[in-house]
């Protein structure tokens, strides 16, 4: 009967607003805030969190995106909160993204550059935490070493977010993903095809992509691949989702078939020194439509930003397959969520203050009445009754 009458539930809300779609099938499952807790946890990389908790990650950020965004809602979630931002490395979309996502939420960004603080120089990891901990409600700290992270979180009483590393970059996955669900409608079974250099997004992509049950062919030159470490974890992953990895040096081997063609930088910061020797080694890897021809018909490009042309054509990078700059504004919306699961009281409620209603079927958002809200296939029912429903 349960089942019965929340099928007629689904139907019924949708037939209400126009839509002749059927909800057929669908599984009750634990409330979500029983599966996913993340109050006062660090974000240092994706490989911490399940699939269920990053999807949880997604929801929010598209809820809040469409909420701030679409509606105009003011949402001063963060009032009274405030954030430490280190950087020693220069951003323009992770500072932009953090000051103005923070803000929107009625927050306050404390911006730090290493004219402000040397970690580890003047005064220890130890120390800096602790003095961060007694003055800001989180932190943000984008590094050249993600053992300095590592050490910030064990010392500090607060969540440390990881704006990047040399190892991760997880808030730049976040907004790829957001990217993706809201381009295809759904991450499951998409192939994402990386060509360039073994680095922090890669293994980003690498900790998280088989938990959405995504594929993932990766190429790269010869001495420049991912951490063996990260690539036997992934490994592990792709087998426990039933996902497959490849590893190659030949790109088009690795763009054979691909939804999603995504490239990075070459040189990152601090690699200046190997500039000559890299564009060397990545001759061969610019994506162009000739990599494009062997793509999945309906391929779409990424890339994190700044973009060289080496890298990628313009012919691609402005293409309409190019979904470079809603990427870039999604980092927005997703380090909103980041920032705001650790500083919650434990009393705020998906239910009744986050929650656009929507239903996905056939990849096509529908809009329902207020008492059922639904995002990448999960539906969050109120607090009465307490279920998830995937379609």
């Amino acid at each position: 009967m349960l089942f019965i009458n929340l099928r007629t539930l689904l139907n019924n809300a949708a037939l209400r607003n126009g839509h002749n779609f059927v909800v057929r099938n669908f599984r009750c499952g634990q409330p979500v805030q029983d599966k996913v807790q993340l109050k006062g946890r660090d974000l240092l990389t994706l490989k911490n969190f399940t699939g269920e908790e990053i999807k949880y990650m997604l929801w929010l950020s598209a809820d809040l995106k469409f909420r701030i965004k679409q509606k105009g809602e003011y949402l001063p979630l963060l009032q009274g909160k405030s954030l430490g931002m280190i950087f020693e490395k220069r951003s323009t979309r992770t500072r932009l993204s953090t000051e103005t996502g923070f803000a929107l939420l009625g927050g306050h960004p404390c911006f730090l550059t290493t004219d402000d603080i040397h970690l580890g120089v003047n005064e220890s990891l130890t120390d800096t935490a602790r003095v961060l901990s007694s003055m800001t409600d989180a932190v943000l700290a984008r590094v050249y070493k993600q053992s300095d992270l590592d050490i910030l979180a064990k010392e500090a009483s607060i969540p440390i977010v990881n704006g990047l590393s040399d190892l991760y970059h997880p808030i730049q996955i976040l907004a790829d993903y957001l990217t993706l669900q809201e381009h295809y409608g759904s991450l499951k079974g998409l192939t994402l095809s990386w060509i360039g250099d073994g680095n922090n997004i890669l293994h980003s992509i690498m900790m998280s992509a088989a938990k959405f049950g995504m594929h993932l062919q990766v190429a790269t030159p010869k001495g420049y691949e991912p951490d063996p470490s990260i690539t036997k974890l992934a490994e592990q992953y792709a087998k426990e989702n039933g996902t497959k990895l490849s590893l190659t040096n030949d790109p088009l081997e690795a763009a054979c078939g691909g939804n999603v063609l995504i490239t990075d930088t070459w040189i990152s910061m601090g690699q200046e020194e190997e500039k000559k020797k890299r564009l060397q080694a990545f001759q061969g890897y610019q994506v162009t439509m000739k990599t494009a021809k062997v793509a999945a018909p309906d391929w779409t490009f990424l890339h994190c930003l700044p973009r060289k042309p080496e890298e990628v054509d313009d012919e691609v990078f402005y293409s309409p397959r190019s979904l470079v700059f809603p990427e870039a504004e999604n980092r927005k919306w997703t380090i909103m969520v980041s920032k705001k699961w650790g500083l919650e009281d434990g009393e705020f409620s998906v239910w009744t203050q986050l929650g656009h209603s929507c239903l996905l079927v056939n990849n096509k958002q529908l809009v329902l009445p207020i008492y059922i809200t639904c995002s990448y296939g999960i539906y969050f029912f109120p607090e009465s009754l307490q279920y998830i429903i995937s379609a």
